[in-house]
């Protein structure tokens, strides 16, 4: 799946530049986020918990900073595998314009891939949910940066692979960031890894 969008954040392109290499702001905005462990200047370790259209799992995976180029962007790199959940790979190009000198435009370019059990829930449930979880994201991380004023974003150009569309295409699959912190999946008992709650039939 690729995905592309831009967002005006009400704030000067260096403090975005500073959130964007945030731990604390980037868990704040992801969804479902529940940690982001910073290792390294460019090294992250992130845990997420997201429902996939029936799937409900946890994905815990590497996030690797690339081409840093302060304060004008980066491209971020994630990658992990969770079993019978599947895997989930992908890069995402961020690119920071100054709009004025107290607002900034976000660009991303996204390039994402899922496969496994993840794949079989169809493009098009996967697509709809990325883009909604790109904008929750960036709603999220514009108020983190801005408090009060809400971010403005463009409407998503995606280029995805015509739907397969399973039983659950209303619901939503969770979005880019997500794709980028793979892997680990729950299984039906207690305990954190490698756990998948099936429908109910």
């Amino acid at each position: 799946m690729q995905m592309n969008d831009s967002q005006r954040i009400e704030a000067p392109k260096h403090k975005v530049w500073e959130a964007l290499n945030d731990p604390e702001v980037l868990k704040a905005s992801i969804p479902g986020c529940e940690e982001l462990i910073k290792h390294s200047d460019t090294e992250l370790e992130a845990k997420v918990r997201l429902k996939v259209g029936p799937v409900k799992a946890t994905f815990g995976g590497k996030v690797t900073l690339n081409d840093l180029d302060p304060p004008n962007g980066y491209t971020i790199e994630g990658e992990g595998s969770g079993g019978v959940a599947g895997f989930a790979r992908g890069a995402a190009k961020v690119h920071l314009e100054e709009d004025g000198p107290d607002a900034t435009i976000l660009h991303y370019e996204v390039d994402a891939k899922v496969g496994g059990k993840l794949a079989q829930l169809g493009a098009r449930l996967i697509d709809s949910t990325a883009k909604r979880l790109a904008g929750e994201f960036f709603t999220a991380f514009g108020e983190q940066v801005a408090p009060g004023k809400p971010a403005a974003t463009n409407e998503v150009e995606a280029d995805t692979a015509p739907a397969d569309a399973s039983p659950s295409d209303g619901e939503e699959k969770k979005g880019w960031i997500k794709g980028l912190f793979t892997g680990k999946k729950k299984q039906d008992v207690a305990g954190d890894e490698g756990k998948i709650d099936e429908p109910a039939e």
